[in-house]
């Protein structure tokens, strides 16, 4: 997490691409999502995502890790190769699944909040009413919505939006035709 030239940074990838020219998916990027209650120093941020690289199995690849804010908190992408020197293609069975289990269980070894979208608010909010003034509305939103589907069985679409209104969460069906193809979703938003 120090300023690199990245021209020096993907020459340092070439030989590995080289090496292997069959391959056609050759580059890892996975993001990195620490909730903004997690105040993390560069160096612990540095040290998390080594140990990532390390058990994914990308450890010893050259790997390139950027800290930035283009969402609303700070996070790190990594990006690295899936090709060895010799042009070995890594193994990257089962990838989202064994770097899903790896993140659990950093989270858990460092203290930090789950980062999967509504895990943290679902445990934390429960299922009550959605109130504007506490702040996070889509959050508690998107709790609401997940913990209603999680835990009743509605029989039509109706009913599940009778549900929502219980906890101040109004559904309205949208459908239309942008550039000729048809769209069909459904609006979700606090009526308080």
């Amino acid at each position: 997490m120090r300023s690199l030239d990245i021209d020096a940074c993907m020459e340092s990838f070439m030989p590995y691409l080289e090496a292997n020219r069959r391959t056609t998916n050759t580059v890892f990027h996975v993001s990195l999502d620490p909730s903004p209650e997690d105040k993390l120093t560069d160096e612990q941020l540095r040290k998390i995502a080594c140990e990532y690289m390390e058990r994914m199995g990308y450890g010893k690849q050259p790997y390139i890790v950027f800290k930035h804010k283009d969402i609303s908190r700070e996070h790190l992408h990594i990006v690295s190769l899936r090709v060895d020197e010799q042009g070995r293609k890594l193994p990257h069975d089962f990838e989202a699944r064994r770097s899903m289990e790896i993140l659990r269980d950093l989270e858990r070894k460092y203290g930090l909040h789950p980062s999967v979208k509504g895990e943290e608010q679902a445990d934390k909010v429960g299922l009550h009413r959605v109130n504007y003034r506490e702040g996070n509305v889509k959050q508690q939103i998107s709790s609401v919505v997940r913990s209603c589907l999680r835990n009743y069985k509605c029989s039509s679409y109706g009913e599940f939006c009778t549900l929502l209104e219980l906890f101040n969460v109004s559904v309205e069906e949208r459908t239309g035709t942008i550039d000729g193809r048809n769209y069909a979703g459904s609006v979700s938003g606090s009526d308080r």
